[in-house]
């Protein structure tokens, strides 16, 4: 390698001395309660009862922080540290200490020997902080409780922020997860014009909790060639002595650096270069817990999977692991390190950055402090006129897609839609009337809406896609993530992450509040026509409905005007995850903009132009729904009922928030028991045609005074490839079976309608015969009448 700019031997004894002290504080977490600058012989109680951390991966991290505020003073580099290796905690909690930036943000753990003790103590302890970093760490937003997002995450944060570098330290054990394997892709979505950079560090230290890894055993010269095939430069520094290893991390930094910069500089010179960057990455390989105990108990620790968590256990009880400890801690001298006070000797301080450009103080790593409001469009724009409820068919996710369109004429570096190539798919198409797709490979004459300065964010992972738009929210940026219905399920625990460290931010004051993650489920369950049982699952609001009240919404938006006004009060919140789910088949269109305003504002209401009781009667029956196509089955069903029971009061009821259906002690957006009651009844039953899984009403209305006579009809596990409207009939979601459930339940009808119930299942019979035999719907379900007393609808003011 050349010597670009080699260190001085000074400077070689101050970076390792710098990385002691961060080795030193981190040790010192994983096992000292007491004693922190070792002012006297280790003694039982200095120790924790319980040992709990994992040291192996964090000296590495150290190590690579130390030579990142080196260069980020060198070249007054914006720079955000992302931490792939799942508990490194030790490592960020040390180096946001040794800079500052982490008694600045809690003043209690001071830097000095008092604030050493307490950083001690509070390490993987009762009522203190967990092993990872976490969103208490300063500086993190990629918390490594669950390995494979570090990556995606780190391209997510470049995006539209073209003065920042995300070096992203990505663990041996985490490369080997599926997201984190497809996450090399990012370069090719990565605009040198107008992003940042991401740094990939893969750190080699050759083991899991209890096996070698797969790249930490693959030779130099493979991973060479793995990583040039995946479009990079691979740069590789590989060692255990420190001085040599300070000196080639010093090099590599320098020649991965200037890389970056020309690349950039050419991009932004109007003159970019045809062929892509071949951005650099860093291979580095140094043995697992660097620097530790060699061997304990005369079993092998370093450059082993022994040095994983906790490398000397006992040290309370057995004086020897006792003594190895001690040895092991003075080795690092803190002596040399801190003063008589424990704080970083003033050489020493003097090699972390400053301000904001510590990594553990970046606006970047707590983006609400760059936040920007969403500028929208006025709805009115872009709404679908109703003149009459049902009359007008239109496709919601059309509607949506030419407001979103709006939003980034408005937001040319502030909003970004991503979608593993579905947004034509779904409906969304009107946006690439303003955008195309973000492409960096060569492009075709004959390929449509793909551009290196697109906005729309397309690949086939579900994975990257919700890590890309996590990173770019969390610093600071707005986005929407759409996605097939039945394949969000992808994503399950990435969503359980994010959930999780919105409602730990909470909690913390200096965490200023981010944009919230959106999701549109389109191409939904019960329209899977051709792609049958395999697409039909909508047990993703099972999901989010387990996570805090504070944190998820669910909406369900009837039609065109009502997903309107619910992705756009979505898209204007924060700390939030919104999910909705809407169809993007032609359907009856119910609400003007102004009524479906005031409808979404209320989470629920009676539809009292579909209703046959007059307002403020006592109805026979409740017919609700939630969701599009039960919607419009329910009011098929109300139809029937009006032919053949026209004495029949019905109440028609329809919820676009499905929280609201909990209590308000239970949810923000819950109904009083006064209101639920008067819009479900008391004591009636209430026939509720669902989106999803008839257990999830069952779960959010249990403490409902009414909830007895819930009667949920609701996708029941039932699916092939079918007719749109065979698909409710086989989960006896359609008109017919709804309008069975009413009169079965209606106690004056008992032994009074046995003939509309054999007509209504002959219907069923002959439409199941219908299907099987022609492969369309009965002509009837098809052209079936609307109730005749509809009301007029408003105009929009």
């Amino acid at each position: 390698m050349t010597e670009t700019n080699p260190l001085s031997d000074r400077e070689i004894q101050l970076i390792d001395r710098y990385w002691r002290a961060a080795n030193y504080l981190s040790v010192g977490q994983i096992y000292l309660m007491d004693n922190p600058l070792l002012r006297e012989p280790l003694k039982p109680e200095h120790i924790k009862p319980r040992l709990l951390g994992h040291w192996g991966t964090t000296p590495g991290l150290n190590f690579i922080y130390a030579h990142l505020n080196r260069v980020i003073r060198q070249r007054d580099l914006d720079m955000i540290y992302i931490c792939g290796p799942g508990h490194g905690g030790p490592g960020m909690v040390a180096n946001t200490w040794l800079e500052g930036s982490y008694s600045e943000i809690y003043p209690d753990i001071s830097l000095d020997a008092d604030g050493m003790k307490k950083l001690f103590k509070q390490f993987s302890f009762p009522g203190g902080i967990p092993s990872h970093a976490a969103p208490e760490t300063p500086g993190s937003i990629n918390e490594g409780g669950e390995l494979g997002y570090s990556l995606s995450h780190a391209f997510g944060v470049v995006f539209d922020n073209p003065s920042l570098i995300a070096a992203c330290v990505i663990g041996d054990g985490e490369a080997e997860t599926g997201p984190l394997a497809s996450s090399w892709y990012g370069i090719k979505f990565l605009n040198a014009a107008r992003d940042g950079a991401v740094l990939p560090i893969l750190h080699l230290n050759g083991y899991k909790i209890a096996n070698p890894t797969i790249l930490g055993r693959t030779s130099d010269e493979d991973l060479q060639q793995l990583f040039r095939g995946y479009g990079y430069q691979p740069l590789i520094v590989s060692g255990h002595e420190p001085e040599k290893m300070h000196r080639q991390m010093a090099e590599t930094l320098e020649q991965a650096l200037e890389s970056i910069r020309q690349y950039q500089q050419q991009a932004r010179s109007g003159n970019p270069p045809d062929q892509l960057p071949r951005w650099p990455m860093i291979i580095l390989r140094s043995p697992k817990g660097w620097t530790g105990p060699q061997t304990v108990d005369g079993k092998k620790v370093e450059d082993f999977w022994r040095a994983h968590q906790v490398p000397i256990s006992s040290c309370r009880e057995n004086d020897e692991h006792r003594q190895i400890l001690e040895r092991w801690m003075r080795g690092y001298q803190p002596e040399d390190l801190f003063d008589e006070h424990g704080t970083l000797k003033p050489e020493l301080r003097a090699l972390a950055p400053e301000g904001d450009k510590r990594m553990g103080a970046s606006p970047w790593a707590n983006g609400g402090r760059l936040r920007r409001e969403l500028v929208t469009p006025e709805l009115r724009e872009y709404a679908v006129d109703v003149v009459k409820p049902g009359e007008t068919q239109a496709e919601s996710t059309s509607a949506l897609g030419a407001y979103l369109a709006g939003i980034f004429q408005r937001n040319p570096d502030n909003f970004r839609l991503f979608g593993p190539d579905e947004t034509a798919s779904n409906r969304l198409s009107k946006v690439f009337d303003v955008t195309s797709r973000t492409w960096q490979e060569p492009v075709k004459p004959y390929d449509e809406q793909l551009a290196a300065d697109g906005r729309v964010m397309e690949i086939l992972s579900e994975h990257q896609c919700q890590g890309w738009l996590e990173g770019y929210l969390l610093t600071g940026r707005h986005g929407l993530f759409n996605c097939y219905e039945a394949f969000i399920h992808i994503i399950d625990s990435m969503f359980n992450q994010h959930a999780k460290w919105l409602k730990i931010t909470r909690k913390l004051p200096w965490r200023e509040p981010v944009s919230s993650l959106n999701y549109l489920l389109s191409s939904h369950v019960w329209r899977q026509d051709h792609n049958g049982y395999s697409h039909q699952d909508p047990g993703f609001m099972d999901h989010v409905a387990n996570k805090k009240a504070d944190i998820v919404r669910i909406y369900l938006p009837p039609d065109a005007n009502t997903l309107l006004c619910v992705a756009d009060h979505c898209l204007k919140t924060w700390d939030r995850i919104n999910v909705i789910v809407a169809g993007k088949q032609p359907a009856p269109q119910w609400l003007t903009l102004y009524d479906a305003a005031e409808h979404c504002a209320a989470g629920m209401g009676i539809w009292q132009w579909a209703s046959t009781v007059a307002q403020g009667e006592s109805p026979d029956v409740v017919m609700a729904c939630a969701g599009d196509v039960p919607t419009m089955e329910t009011l098929a069903a109300v139809d029937l009922l009006r032919e053949y029971l026209p004495e029949l009061r019905i109440q028609v009821v329809n919820v676009v928030d499905l929280m609201a259906l909990q209590t308000q002690e239970e949810h923000p957006h819950g109904k009083s028991e006064q209101d639920f009651d008067a819009i479900f009844t008391p004591d009636r039953p209430v026939i509720f045609a669902f989106h999803g899984y008839p257990s999830l009403i069952h779960r959010l209305t249990y403490q409902r005074n009414n909830h007895r006579n819930f009667h949920v009809r609701g996708f029941m596990e039932e699916g092939t490839t079918t007719t749109p409207f065979d698909m409710t009939v086989l989960n006896e979601l359609d008109r017919f079976h709804l309008a069975q459930a009413a009169i079965l339940r209606v106690p004056s009808l008992q032994g009074k309608a046995d003939a509309i119930l054999d007509a209504l299942q002959e219907k069923i019979a002959a439409h199941h015969q219908y299907v099987r035999e022609h492969g369309e719907d009965l002509p009837e379900v098809q052209n079936w009448k609307w109730p005749s007393q509809q009301g007029e609808g408003q105009a929009p003011e």
